[in-house]
């Protein structure tokens, strides 16, 4: 996955002047222009880095002569203490930079070290994780990004990429069996199905109606399994709602396909990374 650099762009001149403003009161009246310093993003916990173009770019679009050198490439391990990049440049710049570019490392490195410690949990398993629709608005296709740098895949981007048939639609719609055959007389042949179910008769249903994709919402890891078997193939299975680290792995190894996990992007812990210039 590559990110759009003018997304990009435009998501940090946003930033950057959310944050200046029209002035840096305590940088531009206290450091000369000219003073040239020297700095570096380190490490303070073990993860996974994502997001070190994006933080580059702060500091070359404050000033393109800004020299930088990335050490850890996006998706790379890191340990603490390790330096993720170095910048030589304007003073002012890289402390007007500083909380811009760490706020979008640390935040992609977050999402990216969950991601992988999840992925690393269901191994030996068939399961997949993915992430979620919850993300924070702007954020989607950095949060996305971070997601597939940590080792994890993602569900579908937004509301036209696929259709998804969650309990209230249903509802509204007169049941899974009426939703799933006037969706697919509507829709291109390229877009596939999905449905919610919330126990094993409405998998059923779903699996006479022949959807493509079959969300087991918060169902126990003993009914899961009981659902992969009556499954038999005949859809991909995807587990959801309140998995947690503890019971990620029993979710694995009932057999499902997909575990979607809206933690990863929407209450992630940002990764510890801290800026030293001198």
């Amino acid at each position: 996955m590559i990110l759009n650099k003018f997304y990009v762009e435009n998501l940090i001149r946003t930033a950057l002047t959310e944050d200046i403003n029209y002035v840096d009161v305590t940088t531009d009246y206290l450091i000369p222009a000219d003073q040239q310093g020297e700095g570096r993003l380190m490490a303070k916990a073990d993860g996974i880095v994502c997001g070190t173009e994006a933080a580059a770019r702060v500091f070359t679009m404050l000033d393109a002569d800004t020299q930088i050198e990335i050490l850890k490439k996006d998706g790379e391990p890191v340990t603490y203490g390790e330096d993720i990049m170095r910048l030589h440049g304007k003073t002012a710049v890289l402390l007007k930079g500083e909380r811009t570019a760490l706020n979008l490392i640390q935040h992609m490195s977050g999402i990216a070290t969950a991601a992988n410690r999840y992925t690393k949990i269901v191994e030996g398993t068939k399961a997949v994780i993915a992430d979620t629709r919850k993300t924070l608005p702007g954020l989607r296709p950095l949060q996305k990004y971070a997601v597939m740098c940590g080792g994890a895949k993602n569900h579908r981007y937004n509301l036209s990429d696929a259709a998804m048939l969650k309990d209230n639609h249903i509802d509204a719609a007169g049941g899974i069996t009426e939703a799933v055959n006037l969706l697919r007389s509507r829709v291109g042949h390229m877009t596939k199905i999905e449905v919610e179910t919330r126990n094993l008769e409405e998998l059923q249903e779903a699996l006479a109606v022949k959807a493509d994709v079959i969300m087991l919402d918060n169902m126990s890891p003993e009914l899961m399994k009981q659902a992969v078997e009556l499954t038999a193939g005949r859809a991909i299975l995807e587990a959801s709602g309140g998995i947690t680290d503890e019971t990620l792995r029993a979710v694995a190894e009932s057999g499902v396909d997909i575990i979607s996990v809206g933690a990863l992007t929407h209450s992630v812990k940002a990764f510890d990374i801290s800026m030293y210039i001198q």
